[in-house]
């Protein structure tokens, strides 16, 4: 029996005739680019995220890189950032010539930890920008405090964490921008490379539909120097089929996590995730901290049982951050999480059988 980590098959089955017709809607139309449902899927994804205003783009990448560039970033500024994520976070900040600060994370949640961030504070820091990593949020007070007492910005990389909240706040919501992902194993995900940031200030707004069709606001004539990055229309066609289906299916999600709680729970070996109160955790990924990582990959595959390690490799240790001056050892709970995380099936198709044939798999590797 063969269990993906993320089975895409089973999502399109749940709603195919509605996908169908949406993807066969947008070829009779032959508005490809820009047709109405982008516009319409932006103004379903401010409304979920009680934002203002949405801009639909290629990519999460994307998103954060049109978030930066339209909140003036120059090459020199620093923006603080963890060292534990996808590369596109820090990627993004490098592409537009800006410094990349790393802070080390909370060792339960895997996200930055606010309690360090003050202290990278310089007088070149223009910007935080956190990641909501596997679908917990930030605790984000502390930052908005320091945003304010510093005069920074704040973009959201809540490409992990469409819907999680903190304190009744959502994801996305809280800073100056949320940028959001939906590649195909996004709770949230397209049939392709899609992404969308949401703001309520007007001015970032009208700059970052500009800069994503090469910085024109009317066509050919450019203001600023920008990018191609425009949401495909059968994408956003497909998302609109899904987005009514997300809650839904973010609960199954959550379901899924608490068994595995309940079935994890007093291993010695395996430390399950931390769910914090006053947050609401969407598990984009369920993620364990495990020992003997490398033997318990095996035990799975032998099952069949599909896994990710996200990531094997912190942002400071990587080979084209070497200039950046980090050493080993400058980030010890980033490295050690890099070293011992797992993550397992989560997503909101999976059957409990399924789910207990993957923790039976992890208990009898362990003895427990």
């Amino acid at each position: 029996m063969n269990i993906p980590i993320i089975d895409l098959g089973k999502l399109y089955n749940e709603i195919k005739p509605e996908i169908d017709s949406a993807v066969s809607k947008v070829i009779a139309d032959t508005k490809f680019i820009l047709g109405p449902e982008v516009c319409e899927i932006e103004k379903k994804i401010a409304e979920y995220c009680r934002s203002e205003y949405a801009v639909g783009c290629a990519s999460g990448t994307d998103a954060i890189l049109l978030s930066l560039m339209s909140l003036g970033i120059e090459p020199g500024d620093e923006i603080i950032t963890t060292p534990f994520t996808f590369f596109a976070t820090a990627g993004s900040i490098s592409r537009l010539g800006a410094i990349p600060v790393f802070v080390d994370i909370d060792p339960g949640t895997f996200n930055l930890n606010p309690e360090l961030v003050e202290m990278k504070v310089t007088n070149r820091t223009k910007g935080i920008l956190p990641v909501h990593l596997f679908g917990q949020m930030v605790d984000m007070d502390p930052l908005m405090d320091l945003k304010k007492r510093y005069n920074l910005f704040i973009v959201e990389d809540a490409c992990q964490s469409i819907g999680a909240k903190y304190k009744n706040k959502i994801a996305g919501s809280v800073g100056d921008t949320g940028c959001f992902s939906f590649f195909p194993t996004k709770n949230l995900g397209g049939f392709g490379d899609g992404g969308m940031l949401v703001t309520n200030d007007s001015d970032v707004y009208e700059k970052a539909k500009s800069l994503r069709v090469h910085g024109a606001k009317d066509r050919y004539f450019h203001d600023y120097i920008g990018i191609n990055s425009r949401l495909d229309t059968i994408q956003a066609a497909i998302l609109l089929a899904e987005i009514k289906y997300l809650d839904k299916w973010t609960e199954k999600r959550r379901k899924n996590a608490s068994l595995y709680n309940s079935l994890f729970r007093g291993i010695k070996n395996v430390q399950i995730p931390v769910d914090k109160k006053y947050f609401y955790h969407v598990y984009n990924q369920y993620t364990l901290r495990v020992e003997n990582r490398p033997g318990l990959v095996k035990a799975l595959e032998k099952e069949g049982i599909g896994y990710g390690i996200y990531y094997p490799l912190p942002l400071h240790m990587q080979n084209c951050y070497k200039g950046l001056g980090y050493r080993k050892g400058d980030f010890p709970e980033s490295e050690k999480a890099s070293e011992e995380v797992l993550s397992i099936p989560v997503h909101p198709f999976l059957t409990k059988d399924l789910i207990n044939k993957i923790a039976d798999t992890v208990r009898n590797f362990y003895g427990a």
